[in-house]
């Protein structure tokens, strides 16, 4: 458990990063992803049955980061499986950028979202560097929109770079960029 004061206020260890029961609280992480991420009820609802779906599989793991006891944000991800969706719609996209091998021996940051009202406090970088200190693969890999973002501008900082960009899922109507990174993430 990671404990940091947050926020610059005077209450010191406002913030804590932990391991979560992403089942049992799945409905308090997509109530977080929702407002991060702008998703409606029937997006939130099939996400719902996929996160559930992937805390099966194999090595999968969540954090979460805890204000005042109430989720301000969450991770997850899993040891990358080229039978997996994600990897069946990326491949083509890493191949032809030379990039396919990144989707052996890598680990998988399958969501990271935190409440626009935390975010820009250090809870992103937190959970990232927390769920990816503790895998064995020797590499990241995660997905995010093809814009220039906070979010983009964390991941770099953390090392990781493109692999491929313009990656269009089939659920999405803005494209993305896979980014990979080697472990462990640089600090700063």
């Amino acid at each position: 458990m990671l404990r940091f004061p947050g926020h610059g206020r005077p209450e010191p260890d406002d913030i804590v990063i932990g391991p979560l029961d992403l089942p049992g609280n799945v409905d308090e992480a997509l109530a977080v992803q929702a407002v991060a991420f702008g998703l409606g009820p029937d997006e939130v609802a099939v996400r719902r049955q996929i996160v559930l779906r992937h805390m099966t599989f194999p090595g999968a793991r969540a954090f979460g980061a805890t204000v005042r006891g109430r989720l301000a944000g969450f991770v997850y991800g899993m040891p990358n499986d080229r039978t997996h969706w994600w990897s069946t719609v990326v491949e083509p996209y890493l191949r032809a950028q030379g990039h396919e091998d990144w989707l052996d021996d890598s680990f998988v940051i399958t969501e990271l979202h935190v409440h626009p009202r935390h975010q820009k406090h250090g809870i992103g970088r937190a959970l990232i560097t927390t769920i990816t200190d503790g895998a064995t693969q020797p590499r990241s890999i995660l997905s995010a929109l093809d814009i220039e973002s906070p979010a983009r501008r964390l991941y770099r900082s953390l090392g990781y770079q493109d692999l491929a960009r313009q990656v269009h899922f089939p659920s999405a109507s803005t494209p993305y960029a896979v980014m990979g990174a080697p472990l462990p993430l640089l600090r700063a």
